[in-house]
């Protein structure tokens, strides 16, 4: 008897563990998405920027179609902006070499900083 209370505990704790280290199938809210969405469209509207990435430059409409793509890509990694941002938007996951953003008369910087800043500009006007 003692054994088979034995497996049955044995065989519950494996469960468990298994189902813990299942990755989460994580999604954005609406409003996430939408967000997401605007922070995409705001990259492709972009006339005088240019996405650096992997030695190579693009602009905000080749950029927001990338962002896209790797967006569909992690979607399910991704519950907020942010995550979007630091999964899609940062560095090439080939490479590891960050994005650079060059924006005519603001010079260059991380297209992490760029988007952030885009972020907070979304999140003000969706509040007024």
């Amino acid at each position: 008897m003692n054994t088979l209370r034995f497996l049955q505990a044995l065989l519950a704790a494996m469960a468990f563990a298994l189902c813990a280290a299942s990755p989460a199938h994580a999604t954005p809210s609406a409003s996430e998405q939408k967000v997401i969405e605007t922070l995409i469209q705001r990259v492709a509207s972009q006339k005088s920027m240019k996405f650096m990435r992997n030695g190579e430059e693009h602009d905000g409409a080749e950029a927001a179609r990338h962002l896209r793509a790797k967006y569909d890509h992690f979607k399910d990694e991704i519950v907020t902006a942010e995550d979007f941002i630091r999964l899609c938007g940062t560095r090439s996951e080939v490479t590891k070499v960050p994005y650079k953003v060059r924006i005519a008369n603001k010079g260059t910087r991380s297209s992490s900083d760029f988007l952030k800043e885009e972020l907070r500009a979304v999140r003000r006007q969706a509040k007024a």
